[in-house]
């Protein structure tokens, strides 16, 4: 066990005392396809501002929105007196609503095409999706009269800096542009809808790609044992993944009550993971969620290096093995790192918070 940049518990399976040190980060990333069924209302930006305008463009997805909570806090309180935009897809609008601060989503789906702003509307523009010419350009072609970017070609700020934590990049950025921010600063409001499921055991069975799915058997085994334990035990997921969801129900002997991957919308899923006794999640946005609302959690790690996503300091434990990461994100197959991860491991990570 070895504890990196981050105060966050991470039992690194099989090397128990081995480094953890992790891969680079990529400088430019796309964002993924809507799954239907965890998307949630439309927000669209206006057709003009009353203000000047503050464009932040982060076209990913729901795990990259939530570590730049603190950015976008930061930006808010540097930037009083101007709109804050938010340039990023449009099924993320029930979140970025609990995210605060955020005067309008302007819907971008990916850096496909252009952002949808006449140029000079925006007097200040920040990358906060990578440092990559397609970000660049994108908020380039606004010709804002500020900038707010790593270093590139054209653009001042500080140096892209590998290996370190996403919530601490996107503040780092702010803050070699003099701009104050917390990378502390990531808590959410608490959606104002009620939870499907107060007090329960989530157990998020999604992933979006491969590399990040535990085997459906070993998330039936824990959904067993917390069930025999007296918790009420939930199976959270997209609409796409509800054919993972049934079989783990199926193998646990759940009820089909307790399936509701594919019926939440957005903040729905998060009043579920808010009001939650426990959430055992690979790393996805059901994890980031429980890291804004301080909820204990178990992160199942594959491919993605913990020191850059992992949860901060709080009632979490990281379970991997960084000595057998492949790294490959985009794999239809489960990272060794991840396979590693036994349920075993998981129940004795629960037991260490206090919550099995």
């Amino acid at each position: 066990m070895k504890n990196c940049s981050l105060s966050m518990l991470i039992i690194n399976i099989g090397l128990r005392d081995g480094g953890l040190c992790g891969g680079p980060a990529r400088q430019e990333r796309q964002a993924e396809v809507v799954q239907p069924g965890m998307s949630g209302r439309l927000g669209a930006a206006a057709a003009g501002y009353s203000r000047p305008v503050v464009v932040a463009l982060r076209a990913l997805k729901l795990g990259d929105l939530l570590v730049a909570v603190p950015a976008l806090r930061g930006l808010r309180r540097a930037f009083p007196d101007h709109d804050l935009v938010f340039a990023a897809p449009v099924w993320l609008a029930p979140i970025v609503e609990l995210v605060g601060g955020v005067d309008e989503l302007l819907p971008t789906p990916g850096l496909d095409g252009p952002l949808a702003l006449a140029p000079g509307s925006a007097d200040v523009a920040v990358n906060l999706h990578g440092n990559g010419p397609e970000s660049r350009g994108a908020l380039e072609a606004l010709r804002p009269r500020r900038r707010i970017g790593h270093r590139a070609a054209g653009w001042d700020g500080p140096v892209w800096q590998d290996g370190i934590h996403e919530r601490v990049r996107w503040a780092r950025l702010l803050q070699g542009h003099g701009i104050d921010a917390d990378p502390a600063d990531f808590a959410l409001r608490t959606p104002e809808v009620p939870s499907a499921a107060p007090g329960a055991a989530v157990v998020h069975v999604g992933a979006f790609y491969g590399s990040r799915q535990w085997p459906v058997g070993r998330f039936a085994e824990v959904a067993a044992a917390l069930t025999a334990a007296g918790h009420h035990v939930v199976l959270t997921g997209s609409e796409s993944e509800r054919p993972r969801a049934e079989a783990v129900a199926q193998a646990a002997r759940l009820p089909a009550e307790s399936i509701l991957a594919g019926r939440l919308g957005l903040q729905e899923f998060a009043a579920v993971i808010a009001h939650a006794r426990l959430v055992v999640s690979a790393d996805t946005g059901a994890a980031h969620l429980a890291s804004a609302y301080a909820v204990p959690s178990v992160v199942l790690f594959g491919p993605a290096p913990p020191e850059e996503w992992g949860p901060p300091p709080g009632p979490h434990v990281v379970l991997t093995d960084a000595a057998q990461r492949r790294g490959e994100t985009f794999s239809a197959e489960p990272d060794p790192a991840l396979l590693a991860v036994q349920p075993a491991d998981v129940l004795d990570a629960l037991g260490s918070l206090g919550v099995f």
